[in-house]
């Protein structure tokens, strides 16, 4: 396991775990590494000292990360199959919007604005948005949905 300290595009540093540094970078890749206070992918490793063993050799599993703030709690879940069934399912829409939508990154407003009012033809996109410009693009009516982001099966 490999301890992280992390920073968002926001402004807000907190801290995750990770199999090993590919696992980190895979997520990160795939946009499942987001900010627990403002829902940003946009994440990057904070600079942080390194943590030294001590020299001894044990067969204890490694440390769980402490437990988060009180006021950072998180919304956790047991599933039966059914839950695991619609898990599934939204890891195949995202697959699916991924693979056959165009990313339009941080033009998403921008683009599905011209979309919204007819400026370009209709096709199907996907990108980033700030809240502030999610808001803005519901109240005007613009239709779009939030693009599901899962952790990893077994994390």
């Amino acid at each position: 396991m490999i301890h992280y300290a992390l920073h968002c595009d926001n402004g807000h540093d907190f801290e995750s775990w990770f199999a090993n540094s590919a696992a980190y970078d895979k997520q990160a890749k795939r946009g499942l590494v987001t900010c627990p206070t403002c829902g940003s992918a946009k994440v990057e490793k904070a600079i942080m000292s390194p943590r030294l063993g001590r020299g001894e050799i044990t067969d204890r599993p490694p440390r769980t990360p402490p437990a988060p703030p009180a006021s950072a709690k998180t919304p956790v879940a047991m599933m039966s199959p059914p839950e695991h069934e619609l898990r599934k399912k939204l890891n195949e829409l995202r697959e699916h919007i991924t693979k056959n939508a165009d990313y339009v990154g941080s033009r998403f407003p921008e683009q599905a604005r011209k979309i919204h009012y007819g400026e370009v033809e209709h096709r199907s996109i996907y990108g980033e948005a700030s809240p502030e410009q999610a808001k803005e693009l519901y109240d005007e009516g613009v239709e779009f949905h939030p693009l599901p982001v899962l952790p990893d099966e077994f994390n």
